[in-house]
This record gives structure tokens, C-alpha cells and sequence, in this order.
């Protein structure tokens, strides 16, 4: 039996890194209407998938439009910290924040980093980048490019600015892809032509005959893990993703 992956954020003296595990809601999920967007379980799991890094500090910025860092406008918010707030290092209308913290995954796992899955920020737009913190004894920054010069952006103390989450290294090239017929796999386009039949069927009794709960609305299918005929789609099946929170060292007396 191998031991879990592990996943360490090593911090000097003054380093506060702020590492919740990811959020499934989103502000345009809770006001989409009886909050249907979250009916989309891959959505939900995506949201969650890993790991949130909270700006430390509010600010606003904007790109005036030209290619190098001095194009950028970085005015930290009243009463905050002007030392914690991103800079601009790169140019190409980018800001740079610092993340307090030198992670360690297990041998053969890299991090994964970008932007939260599923949000959009208007006017600036997340980086991503995959680092093999496995063996790297550096720090990385998350950047983010703006979208149109002369367009005032902004984050609040304890908005998320970076995701992360561990991915095993060397599986992508390991895969071999294909497209084939469907007809290779009679089961699947039966399974599939059943799923196709009855949702119509669903929806137009739906429109024929409007259910008063919410729930009742649409099928559920995939969201409780079953096939089209009401079988056990995959024992694992997941609904929900609670990855732990960062366990920090006790405090010494």
C-alpha cells in the first residue's frame, strides 16, 4: 500500500500565506435563478477541485495599454498594506503576486496553478502554470494579464487570486488518445441512445406538465452516479469534494 500524496507549504518567519480549501459556490451560481447553476455537478467539482490562495491585500489597477511594467497602475486600498500588494515586473499588461510559501508535493507530482475554475473577472484574466514542486526549492508567483487598457480592475482582502491542486507527473504522455466508431462499443450506444430518448421524453413532459418543486425539473442522472437504466454508474461516484484544510504547527509555549 503506498502512503497519500502529500502537499506542504514551507514559510519562513513573516511569511502568512492565506490556504483555504476551494470554495464550490460562485457569486453568479447563488443568484442564477433557484440557483440552478448548481445543478451542473461537474461545475460544482470543478470549483472545489483543490486549493485557495486569498489575497492579503485590497487594491485596484489598470493597464494604460503599453508593453512595458511602468504601463501598469497598482493604488492599494485605504488602510491596507502597500507592501502586500502585486506588482508589476513582466510588462504585457500583467500584474504579479507574491505567494508567501516554497511548496513540496510528493516525488513525481507537480502543482497545477492558475485562476479559480468557473470565475471570470472583468477586464483581467488568470495566468496558468505547472511547476514541479517536487524537487524545486523556489518560490512562484501567480500573474494575471488584463483584458483592455485603460479598465480599472480590482481585489478585495480575502478574494481568491490562485487555485492549485497536485497532478501526477508524466500521465499525460503515458495517454494514448483515440477516436473511434461508437458502433466498437454496442453497449455504450445503447446506453447512450436510452439516455438520449428519455431525456427528451423528460423535457417535454416537463413543458407539458411544469413540476411545482424545483428538483423535480430535471433528471439527476449523472448527478447520483446512475446509468440510464437506473444501474450503478461507478462505485466512487462523487457528489462532493472536501479536500482538507492546512494543518498549521501548534504554537510553543
Amino acid at each position: 500500500m503506498t502512503d497519500s500524496p502529500s502537499l506542504t507549504c514551507y514559510v519562513f518567519d513573516g511569511w502568512q500565506p492565506k490556504i483555504r480549501p476551494a470554495s464550490p459556490r460562485r457569486d453568479w451560481m447563488e443568484s442564477s435563478p433557484e440557483r440552478y447553476a448548481y445543478r451542473c455537478l461537474p461545475l460544482v467539482m470543478a470549483n472545489s477541485h483543490g486549493w485557495e490562495v486569498l489575497n492579503s491585500t485590497g487594491f485596484r489597477a489598470c493597464w494604460h495599454g503599453g508593453s512595458s511594467a511602468g504601463s501598469v497602475e497598482i493604488i492599494a486600498d485605504p488602510g491596507s498594506d502597500p507592501a502586500r500588494v502585486p506588482v508589476a515586473l513582466f510588462g504585457e499588461g500583467t500584474i504579479t503576486f507574491h505567494i508567501e510559501g516554497i511548496f513540496r508535493t510528493s516525488p513525481g507530482w507537480n502543482l497545477w496553478v492558475g485562476g479559480s475554475p468557473n470565475e471570470a473577472k472583468d477586464g483581467i484574466a488568470p495566468l496558468g502554470g505547472l511547476i514541479e514542486t517536487d524537487w524545486s526549492p523556489y518560490s512562484f508567483t501567480m500573474n494575471w494579464r488584463f483584458t483592455r487598457p485603460d479598465h480599472w480592475i480590482s481585489f478585495k482582502i480575502d478574494e481568491p487570486f490562485c487555485h492549485i491542486f497536485p497532478v501526477q507527473r508524466g500521465v499525460l504522455p503515458a495517454i494514448a488518445p483515440e477516436i473511434r466508431p461508437i458502433d466498437e462499443e454496442p453497449a455504450l450506444r445503447q446506453a447512450y441512445e436510452r439516455w438520449s430518448e428519455a431525456r427528451t421524453a423528460f423535457q417535454r413532459n416537463v413543458e407539458a406538465n411544469p413540476p411545482h418543486a424545483p428538483a423535480d425539473r430535471w433528471q439527476k442522472l449523472y448527478y447520483r452516479g446512475l446509468n440510464p437504466d437506473g444501474g450503478e454508474g461507478a462505485p466512487d461516484h462523487e457528489t462532493k469534494l472536501r479536500p482538507a484544510a492546512f494543518a498549521c504547527p501548534a504554537a510553543s509555549d
